[in-house]
């Protein structure tokens, strides 16, 4: 099932972020390389101009070596 115009206008009215910005940064995240520091840093950089949170030099690092060091959890649920 494919989304349509419909679905990105609803997550617009919500979020502020338009159709490109979202499938630009689903894009990236298929096609980027998740273990390229370069690659991360974009997505980071993205997600911060997205949601409108700065991130510090610190954060972005702890980010990366997070990824880079495969120590992502993969039940995130039990965060929220």
């Amino acid at each position: 099932m494919g989304l349509t115009d419909n679905f990105f206008k609803k997550v617009e009215n919500k979020t502020n972020v338009d159709k490109e910005t979202i499938l630009g940064l689903a894009k990236k995240l298929q096609n980027g390389n998740m273990k390229d520091e370069a690659t991360l840093k974009e997505v980071i950089n993205t997600l911060s101009e997205i949601t409108g949170k700065s991130v510090t030099k610190e954060q972005e690092d702890k980010i990366i070596s997070t990824v880079l060091n495969d120590e992502v959890p993969t039940n995130v649920d039990k965060y929220f």
